[in-house]
């Protein structure tokens, strides 16, 4: 047998006989059966009981504990143990930092022993049936170290309590924390902050923590947060410098750690957006710009027509739809950061950032095809912009190619009552039995086009040669306001318009024959039968004759022959009193807004006012306007009493103080019956 095991067995024979003549004795050197393995938090106890007094074999239970301050009383601490002769062990392993004084304070009945790296602090070891504390002041070592508490009741009410704690004053703790690691900052861009993150120190003594920084090329530091906390977050001083931050731990004693390893950090400066683009589109104009480094929004603003708005942008591009149309409108954008910092804005002047909203597209285009052309229509309302014209584009397939130039370019068009405008173009072009597609865009003074309005189609028929019937029936008949014409119509559905053709006869000097030489014309509509031609009834012979045109272009006159023409002799109104020339009196009439005749002269010069008559054909004579007695004093006056459907004659004289009146000035107005 070795040196080794006879020690051992000498050891072990030793304990048995003390154990047999004293229980008060305990192996405190004796090793236990393994406990079941319990995973307790850092910093707690792993506490196991045990069914007898001498921490020997496997425990009865395992489990943990925060705090040791118990009292069992005269009961068994947890079922399966005695209430007497029973054992407890608490231990742990914990980082102390930087050591320093601690006090251990220990109370029991019955055992309590104390072990600090296995090292006897507290020794108070017997049965008794009073609780005895002992404490004690003692210097720890920096780094971890192991508490073991054992306590024994052997008979008895059972109590045990245990707590260390480092000694606080300033005259006693003179060992400073432990100097703080993991120190991490950062600029968060989010909030345009540094935000800086470090461990929590182990020291049980901690007061807190003290932040401090320093700009880079500089050794002086700036006290800039303290507190309990284990991050910081604030603003750099001044964007785009670096500084460097450091953390030291504070105790209670007021000693203060050396300093972290500084770390590094930058907030970038809020830069000038670059790049500022703006375009104008149909729906609003797109603003466009570069990203700038730590910027979290951007501040756009948009000014024109005499206001100025500002509206936050988290991206690098806006499209703005709350803009009129063909309005000029500047932008300009300056970066922010999480902090609020903003940089400076983009020039007012850069071109490149301003733009118009395109005029709109044409709306409700359509289509019409006749043999020979193309009619399309559409509609400009007042909101689309200042439209200067539209570009007319044409293809037999689609998609209409619109880069190509345009067919037409058309401007005129028909103020509508809602207050927009109806255009219209015909395609004369076109050829037969053949589809055209169609799309139409605006303009504006610059030339910029709109979005393109949906493409219509359009197929032409074949092509119709043949001319419409004439009409027929046609009749003339003299009255006192001109001459009435009167038709019936062929009833042909492609029929678009007719014109009336008005003039005289004339007598071919080789064939001996009158024709009828159009001098004036005027349109109606496919479908009208009749045309009232208001002139001057003087006695004068008129020839009448109706061109029928169709929508292929084709015109009944095509064959003379076939038209019919109407001769009348106008009836003869003219006033059987001769007025002599070279009167003063200019007169123009025209019919009243409410009825009658209007008329209207030129002062004249010495006039003390003025006689207007009316001729009357029953009496063969001028007699007085009932609304202007003479002498009449104004220059204008309204013939209430001037009937309709027939023509009247007027004359005006001036009035002199010392003479006889003036040659009348002659105006005459033909008055038709109402439609």
């Amino acid at each position: 047998m070795t040196p080794l095991s006879r020690v051992r067995l000498r050891t072990v024979a030793a304990v048995s006989v003390a154990a047999t003549s004293c229980t008060l004795l305990s192996a405190v050197g004796a090793t236990p059966a393994a406990a079941a393995a319990v995973a307790c938090k850092t910093n707690y106890f792993t506490r196991t009981y045990y069914a007898n007094t001498t921490f020997a074999g496997t425990p009865k239970k395992t489990d943990c504990d925060n705090a040791m301050d118990q009292n069992w009383g005269t009961d068994a601490p947890l079922p399966g143990l005695p209430k007497d002769n029973f054992a407890v062990r608490y231990s742990v392993t914990r980082d102390f930092g930087s050591g320093g004084p601690f006090t251990f304070a220990a109370s029991a009945r019955d055992g309590v022993r104390v072990y600090l790296d296995g090292v006897r602090k507290i020794d108070i070891w017997k049965n008794g049936s009073a609780t005895v504390a002992k404490s004690v002041n003692l210097t720890v070592p920096s780094g971890k170290h192991t508490l073991r508490v054992d306590y024994v009741n052997w008979t008895g009410a059972a109590n045990v309590k245990f707590a260390y704690a480092p000694r606080t004053s300033a005259t006693v703790d003179k060992v400073g924390p432990r100097t703080p690691t993991g120190v991490k900052a950062v600029h968060d861009t989010a909030s345009g902050k540094v935000r800086m993150t470090y461990p929590a120190s182990v020291e049980m003594d901690l007061a807190g923590y003290r932040i401090y920084r320093r700009p880079a090329g500089t050794t002086t530091y700036t006290l800039v947060a303290s507190g309990g906390a284990t991050g910081y977050t604030g603003l750099n001083p001044v964007p785009g410098i670096t500084y460097y931050y450091e953390v030291r731990a504070v105790d209670k004693a007021g000693n203060v750690s050396t300093g972290s390893a500084d770390v590094p950090v930058v907030s970038p400066l809020m830069t000038t957006p670059t790049g500022l683009a703006a375009t104008g589109t149909d729906t609003g104009i797109t603003v466009t710009w570069k990203p700038v480094a730590g910027a979290t929004r951007y501040l756009l603003n948009r000014s024109g027509a005499g206001t100025a708005t500002t509206v936050s942008v988290t991206g690098t591009s806006f499209h703005d739809t709350a803009v009129a149309r063909s309005v000029p409108w500047q932008y300009r954008v300056a970066a922010v950061d999480g902090a609020g910092r903003t940089s400076a804005y983009t020039p007012a002047t850069d071109t490149a950032a301003s733009a118009h909203r395109t005029v709109a597209a044409p709306h409700s285009l359509t289509a019409v095809a006749a043999t020979s052309s193309v009619t399309l229509s559409w509609l400009r309302a007042t909101t689309d912009g200042a439209v200067a014209g539209y570009h007319v584009y044409r293809s037999t397939k689609l998609p209409v190619d619109t880069g190509a130039a345009p067919v037409a370019d058309v401007v005129s068009s028909t103020l509508l009552a809602d207050g927009s405008r109806r255009f219209t173009w015909r395609d004369d072009h076109p050829v037969g039995s053949t589809t055209y597609h169609y799309v139409v865009k605006a303009f504006d003074s610059t030339g910029k086009e709109s979005a393109a309005a949906a493409a219509v189609s359009a197929t032409t028929p074949e092509e119709d040669l043949t001319p419409p019937a004439p009409v027929t029936g046609l009749t003339a008949e003299a009255t006192d306001y001109g001459v009435e014409l009167r038709w019936k119509n062929g009833g042909e559905s492609d029929i678009v318009r007719q014109r009336v053709l008005i003039g005289e006869l004339v007598t071919d000097e080789e064939e001996g024959a009158s024709v009828c030489y159009a001098l004036t014309s005027a349109y109606v509509g496919p479908t009208v039968a009749s045309y009232r031609d208001v002139r001057l009834p003087d006695g004068e012979e008129r020839c009448y004759f109706v061109d029928v045109e169709d929508g292929s272009g084709n015109h009944s006159m095509v064959d003379p022959e076939a038209n019919p023409v109407v001769v009348v002799t106008e009836r003869d109104l003219t006033p059987t009193v001769e007025t002599p020339a070279g009167s003063p009196v200019t007169v123009t009439g025209e019919a009243g807004a409410t009825g009658g005749v209007r008329l209207t002269w030129q002062p004249v010069t010495g006039a003390t006012g003025y006689t207007v008559e009316r001729w009357n054909p029953a009496t063969g004579a001028y007699a007085p306007v009932p609304d202007a007695v003479s002498p009449y004093a104004a220059t204008s006056v309204t013939d209430r009493t001037a009937a309709a459907g027939t023509t009247h004659f007027y004359r005006v004289s001036a009035l002199y103080a010392d003479g006889p009146a003036s040659v009348p000035g002659t105006a005459q107005v033909v008055l038709p019956p109402a439609a």
